[in-house]
């Protein structure tokens, strides 16, 4: 990186502040279904794809534009006119169809996280998430508000399968798990990060915890039924017990909660795991100045909005897993959105 002095000050702010049109471009292009449409790879003309889409001609060809500026689509100029077609990075991640799709995120971005993200400055003010003047609702519980209604928790879960889709294999992979063979995934949602597990580790089996109404859709939804790795079982982790495993997954859990709350959360871990055990920890870790990682940071700001939690340093979760009594605890960063802390009983 160059010096202070080679810095376009007022180009970086413009950047900045503009940033937002940027993933309402990309949130809209989804929900509109434009990749999905080009997904077929025939390059299209933008009359074409908005009689097609039901949108107007005007709007549908400045959608375009701003979606080839993104890279998001390329354009071939003839003598008809301009043709637009899918690149490859929206084939592989912003159709519905493929299995790295994260539609599903997207769209839970767009008409939940954003609308959230409105009142960040009365969050910053308040230091609570602000699922009241979002959506009118309770704020004292996060997942009950998360999960208002079926179709929401529907979002929610889809959402969170398609980023363990991509990201799943990197976490689990951080550390050797293969000696684990009585896995419990705590908080597994829609099953796609136990999906991973008994892919990498066939010799696992992996039970999912979750609330009653998670876990029913996870079965009816989510998870084949001939999957029989991976079973199920219904509690509220703070109120009910927990089954006894020989590792624990906790992946973005502890990042909803405040520090009591996973303290917690990790001395009932603790007690319910076999002697030799242990737990692994799921996160975005910052940097111990907590000068970065930006995506990190960002993800920390979420979890005002949104939740009673916040994003932590490795250091961090490692004290919070001494005090419950986890030991020989060890990081790991994988270079990608997730990192993985192990800790030993």
């Amino acid at each position: 990186m160059g010096s202070t002095e080679d810095l376009d000050y007022p180009q970086v702010i413009l950047q900045y502040s503009s940033g937002f049109l940027v993933s309402k471009v990309m949130f809209t292009a989804c929900e509109l279904g434009v990749f999905d449409l080009l997904e077929s790879g025939e390059p299209l003309p933008s009359d074409a794809i908005a009689a097609r889409l039901g949108t107007s001609t005007t709007g549908m060809e400045r959608l375009l534009d701003a979606c080839v500026g993104l890279k998001l689509l390329a354009v071939e100029f003839t003598q008809e006119g301009a043709l637009y077609r899918n690149t490859d990075i929206s084939n592989i991640y912003l159709t519905k169809s493929s299995p790295k799709s994260q539609y599903h995120i997207m769209m839970y971005y767009s008409n939940t996280v954003y609308l959230c993200w409105h009142y960040l400055a009365d969050s910053v003010r308040e230091g609570r998430n602000q699922y009241e003047r979002a959506f009118g609702i309770s704020s004292e519980d996060p997942f009950g508000a998360m999960y208002r209604s079926e179709e929401e928790m529907l979002k929610f879960m889809a959402g969170q399968n398609s980023i363990w889709g991509i990201c799943g294999r990197d976490v689990l992979s951080a550390f050797d798990l293969s000696p684990f063979r009585q896995i419990c995934d705590l908080g597994g949602g829609g099953g796609a990060l136990a999906r991973e597990c008994v892919s990498l580790y066939p010799n696992s089996m992996v039970t999912i915890y979750d609330l009653p109404k998670v876990v029913q859709i996870a079965k009816e939804q989510f998870v084949p039924h001939e999957e029989h790795r991976i079973s199920f079982h219904e509690g509220d982790f703070f109120h009910d017990s927990i089954p006894e495993a020989e590792l624990y997954i906790l992946s973005k859990t502890l990042h909803d909660w405040d520090d009591d709350k996973c303290r917690q959360l990790l001395t009932k871990v603790y007690k319910a795991c076999k002697p030799g055990g242990g737990v692994l920890l799921v996160e975005s870790l910052l940097n111990e100045d907590k000068s970065g990682p930006l995506e990190t940071q960002l993800y920390s700001m979420n979890m005002l909005v949104q939740t009673e939690g916040k994003e932590r340093t490795a250091a961090e979760y490692s004290k919070l897993l001494e005090a419950a009594g986890f030991g020989d605890i060890q990081v790991k960063r994988t270079g990608k959105l997730y990192d993985a802390v192990l800790g030993r009983k």
